[in-house]
């Protein structure tokens, strides 16, 4: 993280920070490893027994409870014993080297970025639908228990992912609850003099401002952005509303938002990922503002920076189906990523859209995004075996007479 970004502390913003000790709950609060790693749940379920059961979040816990209660709790000798003490396993565990450390103390890899349209770390940060949002999460653990040197890129939803209602006629109903930012175990990114770090993306006609949240995975760091900042129009507020809500146009907003803005995220904290992991399509476009980077730094072409950047990309795919990517009407493309391809990265709109697309010179064949990814990436993989079979028979229209075994798409399980 550069020395013009940190992350704000709680206290900033807490009553009960003049109670002793509150500190250190406020730090076991907010890091997400509580989520697999129960050792704090009986501190939670002293607080307040009920809300704890009820909401599985310890920052709705600390920041409900009564300062008396604070200062009942934390008076009694073997609680604050307790606390200190899971307050310095953590940390040991965060500073201590892991599996990576010991088997590659030499690697040269110093961070991966993972990016991802949802991750599912607990029900106290619901961002999350189902598979994808699961392994997501999943791996942010895996890396923070491993000492993989990840970080998490996403986007943070004002109402997430629906919930499902039965009403007395049998009907589905979709419930949207609103995520409020100051119950979610979450912390603003404030530069170093205390100004919230803000990042402007220019769509046509209108800039929108995404704000720039941190949620402590373990030893990993999970980067959220979201476009319910003030300065934008309430229509633009609502971009990062939803999860897979909305028809093709919001999508294409978030996914935009997504993989140029957490790119360009990265950037402004002095995060350079020697690899991209698009965890799906959806972010496809990181690889397009990546090469745009490269571009700035060197002065090349857009093709070079792209045939440069590629080899550090990795798309994996989840979908079985074709149907099951997401596609762009051309005419889509054209309104809201051409002027950005012109401008930015020095390549026509037909040349864009023909690295989402089988047919470059089929005028109306859609943008595909897992086409850009694959096209952008120097590895691809599928989740099993099996599915490795089925995605290189998707595939297969992209790499014109290769024998279908020989698609370059692997497997993970």
């Amino acid at each position: 993280m550069s020395e013009q970004t940190r992350v704000s502390h709680p206290k900033e913003s807490l009553l009960s920070t003049d109670v002793e000790g509150f500190d250190s709950l406020a730090e076991l609060a907010l890091n997400m490893r509580s989520s697999w790693n129960h050792a704090t749940d009986q501190v939670w379920r002293q607080l307040d027994p009920v809300l704890w059961e009820l909401t599985q979040n310890p920052w709705v816990v600390l920041q409900t409870v009564s300062r008396e209660k604070l200062q009942r709790v934390l008076a009694d000798p073997a609680f604050r014993k307790n606390v200190d003490d899971l307050v310095q396993v953590r940390r040991h565990a965060a500073d201590a080297p892991a599996w990576f450390q010991q088997t590659y103390p030499q690697s040269p890899l110093s961070c991966v970025a993972y990016f991802s349209m949802e991750f599912m770390l607990s029900e106290a940060l619901p961002i999350y639908s189902g598979g994808l949002g699961n392994v997501a999460g999943d791996q942010l653990k895996a890396a923070s228990d491993l000492g993989v040197p990840v970080v998490g890129v996403g986007l943070l939803y004002q109402q997430g992912y629906f919930r499902q209602v039965i009403d007395k006629d049998g009907a589905q109903q979709a419930l949207f609850p609103y995520n409020d930012p100051g119950q979610l175990p979450i912390t603003p990114l404030r530069k170093s003099n205390g100004e919230w770090l803000r990042l402007e993306i220019a769509l046509p006609g209108y800039s929108v401002w995404l704000r720039a949240w941190q949620v402590q995975v373990g030893r990993v760091k999970l980067y959220l952005l979201d476009s319910n900042d003030a300065a934008n129009y309430p229509a633009h507020r609502g971009i990062t509303s939803e999860l897979y809500g909305g028809g093709p146009e919001l999508r294409l907003k978030q996914e935009m938002l997504l993989g140029i803005g957490g790119w360009r995220l990265l950037a402004a904290l002095g995060i350079k990922p020697e690899v991209c992991h698009l965890n799906e399509g959806h972010a496809a476009f990181a690889v397009l503002e990546r090469a745009r980077g490269f571009m700035e730094e060197t002065g090349r072409t857009f093709e070079v920076a792209l045939a440069v950047t590629r080899a550090g990309n990795l798309f994996t795919t989840h979908t079985a189906v074709a149907a099951g990517f997401d596609r762009f009407a051309p005419e889509l493309i054209e309104q809201y990523v051409a002027g950005y391809a012109r401008t930015q990265l020095g390549i026509t709109l037909h040349d864009l859209l023909a690295l989402g697309r089988q047919n470059p010179n089929d005028s109306s064949e859609p943008f595909n995004m897992a086409y850009l990814a694959i096209r952008g990436s120097g590895a691809v993989n599928a989740v099993s075996r099996l599915h490795g079979e089925v995605s290189r028979h998707i595939f297969l229209p992209l790499f014109p007479r290769w024998p279908q075994d020989e698609i370059p798409v692997g497997h993970v399980t």
